[in-house]
């Protein structure tokens, strides 16, 4: 994908930048990318938009540092990468000997490459906020990290005519201001439409330039062209990082599935967002409006010191993404990017409510379905009786949210293997179960009773919607008795065509 039209662009319009995206998004190709063009290695955008754009290919000092090295379990730890990277440099451009600071030898270095070169200097920083994230269950490791980084970077506000571009990079604005909070002057493009397709795949890029692997995985698969572009779209699209932000591809998925000629989480499993659900279990959060809430930008794309809310570090981190904004109120509605996340984040969320391994959740999952393909409601119904019973008895909440959400995240979870649709602010019944020859319409009640349940369904017009459909309709009245923690009676109806 030839990004450099937008990097041109952005290194002459203004010198200092701050962009935020998700892990495995591309930020550090973006910055290498940089660094190759800031050393003038035109040969290596032979073909590519920069080789027209750009006519001086200047040569300038670089000092790169990517704080994804290592991992922060000790402030040692930040401290020595500093060193590594600080004696790099020094190699090169020397080092006095009064300088004894990690922020006097920064200082020292950037100030001797410009007096060198005779050239301005170009900083990059990719992921710095990788020291913060990595101790974010250790405040007091935290607070020292933060002072130290802190101390590390003051010098760049000092060095305004020593810098030609300065450029940072982050999954989150975790701790960003206070870090950074001398640099009036920086550029922060995360959420701006101009450069919001920097980082990631569009659509557009997708399908003129990545056709070979479309059709592959398509034969591979059993699929027409048009129904992988389908497949890859519900899976790995739906990422907007600004208002009128064009579709965005999740790329380390979209080209391990090309790589793999399947659909598999690619993504999400390369690192499970454990922190995240403890944050959200500390703030009580109701893990069902994930799939679509409202929110200002200062809510969900906010700097902060700590995690404490999870709206910001969850769209930041990409569990999130904007669907759409609403200009009048100035509004962004926000929600699950696409299936990979969606199903990936529900099988790490299950276990927190029920204490069993995702596998076996998965393993409830695939039966019910099984279940209901053969007809046999009554015997999904006893195994979703099972399911219950199962929960250990000691669970600390025993709120109606508490069951409630199961039930949510188990029919999500469903959703891997056939089409579902589970219950939002407009009213919808709480579960829709759709098969090839059969749509299921489950209304579940907490201490109610299942005819209550089938007469909200009648009542509400739950099944209007799927009547033009021509498959059979079963409503589905559940009772959840909190007694037995389990579910109680049910009733079955079959819509009676007209």
């Amino acid at each position: 994908m030839d990004k450099t039209a937008l990097i041109h662009k952005l290194v002459h319009s203004d010198s200092i930048y701050f962009l935020s995206r998700p892990r495995r998004f591309g930020k550090s190709l973006l910055i290498s990318t940089l660094e190759a063009y800031f050393q003038g290695k035109k040969e290596l955008f032979t073909g590519l938009a920069m080789e027209q754009l750009e006519t001086e290919w200047a040569v300038y000092p670089v000092l790169h540092i990517d704080f994804s090295m290592t991992k922060y379990l000790g402030l040692e730890d930040l401290t020595g990468l500093l060193n590594i990277n600080l004696n790099r440099w020094e190699k090169i451009y020397g080092k006095d000997e009064p300088e004894g600071t990690p922020a006097e030898r920064f200082e020292g270095v950037i100030r001797r490459a410009y007096e060198q070169t005779g050239r301005q200097v170009v900083v990059l920083i990719d992921e710095y906020d990788a020291p913060l994230l990595d101790s974010n269950s250790e405040s007091t490791l935290q607070k020292q990290l933060r002072n130290e980084l802190r101390r590390f970077f003051s010098p760049l506000k000092g060095a305004g005519q020593y810098l030609r571009f300065l450029f940072l990079t982050g999954i989150s604005k975790f701790s960003q201001l206070s870090i950074f909070s001398e640099l009036n002057n920086l550029q922060n493009i995360s959420i701006t439409d101009e450069f919001s397709a920097i980082c990631g795949i569009t659509e557009h890029e997708m399908l003129t330039q990545m056709r070979r692997g479309i059709e592959q995985i398509a034969a591979q698969n059993g699929e027409t062209y048009e129904e992988a572009c389908a497949h890859l779209k519900k899976w790995y699209d739906g990422y907007h990082f600004s208002k009128n932000c064009e579709d965005i591809y999740n790329p380390f998925s979209l080209i391990n599935a090309f790589n793999q000629k399947d659909y598999k989480n690619f993504w999400f499993s390369t690192g499970t967002p454990t922190f995240l659900i403890d944050v959200l279990k500390a703030a009580q959060f109701d893990v069902r409006q994930l799939d679509g809430m409202t929110a200002t930008d200062v809510q969900f794309d906010a700097p902060t010191d700590t995690i404490s809310d999870p709206i910001p570090v969850l769209y930041q981190s990409g569990y999130l993404t904007i669907k759409s904004y609403d200009p009048i109120f100035r509004q962004y509605t926000l929600a699950y990017p696409n299936s990979e996340v969606r199903y990936g984040f529900t099988e790490a969320l299950l276990p927190n409510y029920v204490q069993r391994f995702p596998r076996e959740n998965t393993f409830y999952a695939v039966e019910f379905i099984k279940d209901l393909m053969r007809g046999d409601i009554e015997n999904c119904l006893e195994r979703t009786r099972s399911f219950f019973a199962e929960i250990p008895y000691d669970l600390e909440n025993k709120t109606e949210k508490h069951y409630q959400t199961i039930f949510y995240l188990l029919f999500r979870l469903m959703g891997q293997y056939v089409e579902t649709e589970v219950k939002n602010a407009t009213g919808r019944a709480d579960a829709v179960v759709k098969l090839d020859d059969a749509i299921y319409v489950f209304e579940f009640k907490f201490d109610g009773t299942p005819e209550e349940a089938l007469a909200q369904i009648n009542n509400k017009g739950y099944t209007i919607p799927y009547q033009p459909d021509g498959r059979r309709i079963y409503k589905i009245g559940v009772n959840f008795d909190s007694a037995t923690r389990s579910i109680g009676e049910w009733k079955i109806e079959e819509e009676i065509r007209r």
